[in-house]
């Protein structure tokens, strides 16, 4: 199957970064490489008006070690744009040339309301936000776009010059940051808040968010709350995190930032301003919640290239979670059949216990997915294969999954054989006490039902759930001799006992 290799480029105030993807015939990319370097090209521009000639500098030493990678990585189609800092600044068609020929193709200078329709189709590529209303915002060094959205409509486009370093190099000169420092700023981004949306300012409870800021918000929140996902990607950030982790950095001096959890150094002396610009974003519109979107820019980009070199099928536009678990389930040569089965027999004692336990409606999505990739640890081995499939699943690309809930998605696969649930698990132990519970209720029912289907035959269906006293009664349709289907249920109940405190017992 042929593949092409694209790859993005992003100019922006802060850094420039540098994508490269493998794309097959279906659409389907890989990144194979991430470059990012910290050219600072809006340092003290607000003050001169000019990109300085250290960053100039620094800026093309970037783009000549990017020419160097992309032309070893073979690439065929490049994407560059500058954003914000070449916008605005009076040498910024200086940089522009001299970095085209630096790269050897043309950079294309791109308005806010561009940047904005990139930043919206990554979200809209990432995120299932259908029927529901929300603010899409990307903060970069220079400027901010913010998109107010309903399902895949944008409503509304902004792009303010509200940027982390532009806030930072304007009204942050002490260190620590004085108290004064931060009310001006507040007060200015209030205010142009209040010019750019008047009396039409819409109420949301969700913020998309992405840009560097954003990332590096997730990773301290994350630090925070002593978690380790394998990314922020669809990480949740609540408003009243970000307060009170503004509330802390601000105490601190420049030296002291370096060093807390989650912060990259690089990016400490421009953070509590960038920090300040998303409490205000997210007091202004009444947001409760950030979902964390981790490649914005670069890519829409991507995206774009794929549409133009007809490289991303129309089903592509349209995504929703079951699609990519089961185009990832494939991608590991499962077992359909088998897996499909073990689901729709989880799915039946999951109804069967719904009310009782109070169960949701998104624990038996986490409960479906995990039944589907149960045994996608195979592709590696069939040694320790729940523990494989516990690997592949957290690091996989699940489409409307969250970091928590692609890691509790991975740890009820992995407790569907072998040992249960223990505390020496660090995955399981990070775990909040109530997700714990949960892990050991869906992992119970995966691993009892994968056990009815013991000959891979899809032989046992479960008709009906009831329950007296402390047992739990499963009746069972058998389509032939179903002993050892029953010997496996009875083989495999011992963490659905110990989740829901009784005994399982089978009548035909």
């Amino acid at each position: 199957m042929s593949k092409s290799r694209l790859a993005a480029i992003d100019i922006g105030t802060n850094s420039i970064r540098c994508i490269v993807v493998e794309v097959d015939q279906q659409g389907r990319y890989m990144v194979l490489d991430d470059e990012k370097a910290t050219v600072r090209l809006g340092e003290n521009l607000a003050a001169s008006g000019a990109i300085s000639p250290a960053a100039f500098a620094r800026a093309v030493d970037a783009m000549s070690r990017i020419r160097k990678l992309i032309d070893g990585l073979k690439v065929t189609e490049v994407e560059v744009v500058a954003t914000s800092a070449v916008r605005s600044a009076s040498n910024g068609g200086e940089l522009v040339s001299v970095l085209s020929r630096e790269l050897g193709r043309e950079i294309r200078v791109i308005t806010g309301d561009e940047e904005a329709e990139l930043v919206a189709r990554s979200v809209r590529h990432n995120f299932d936000m259908s029927g529901k209303r929300y603010m899409i915002i990307d903060i970069g060094g220079g400027s901010v776009e913010i998109m107010s959205a309903v399902a895949n409509h944008v409503e509304s486009c902004f792009s303010l010059e509200l940027g982390a370093v532009r806030m930072t190099d304007k009204f942050i000169s002490s260190d620590p940051v004085k108290e004064t420092e931060l009310d001006k700023l507040k007060r200015h981004v209030r205010s142009e808040l209040k010019a750019a949306f008047g009396d039409n300012r819409p109420s949301v409870q969700t913020f998309i968010g992405s840009g560097g800021t954003i990332t590096t918000l997730a990773s301290m929140v994350m630090s925070m709350r002593k978690q380790a996902y394998s990314t922020s990607h669809g990480y949740e950030v609540l408003r009243s995190e970000v307060v009170h982790l503004l509330a802390m950095l601000v105490r601190k001096d420049i030296k002291a930032l370096r060093s807390v959890p989650g912060l990259n150094p690089d990016r400490a002396d421009i953070i509590i301003a960038g920090l300040v610009v998303i409490d205000e974003l997210m007091r202004y519109f009444g947001a409760n919640m950030m979902l964390v979107n981790e490649r914005g820019i670069r890519e829409g980009l991507i995206i774009s290239c794929m549409k133009r070199l007809q490289l991303l099928p129309e089903s592509q536009t349209q995504r929703n979670w079951k699609e990519s678990v089961l185009e990832f389930a494939r991608s590991c040569h499962y077992d359909e059949p088998h897996s499909r089965h073990v689901a729709k027999i989880s799915l039946s004692i999951f109804d069967g216990l719904a009310k009782e336990f109070g169960l949701k409606k998104n624990d038996r999505r986490l409960l479906e997915a995990a039944a589907l990739l149960h045994d996608v640890g195979y592709f590696i081995s069939y040694n320790s294969h729940h523990k494989h499939s516990h690997h592949l699943i957290r690091h996989a690309e699940l489409f409307g999954f969250s970091p928590r809930e692609r890691e509790m998605t991975a740890l009820i696969a992995r407790y569907h054989r072998k040992s249960l649930p223990k505390k020496k698990h660090p995955e399981y132990e990070r775990l909040e006490p109530k997700d714990q519970q949960l892990v050991s209720r869906l992992g119970g029912i995966l691993r009892l039902s994968d056990g009815l289907d013991r000959r891979r035959s899809g032989l046992v269906e479960v008709v009906a759930l009831s329950r007296s006293g402390l047992t739990f009664t499963l009746k069972l349709l058998g389509t032939e001799d179903i002993s050892v289907e029953i010997f496996g249920g009875n083989a495999k109940k011992d963490l659905f006992e110990k989740a829901f405190g009784g005994m399982v017992a089978f009548e035909m």
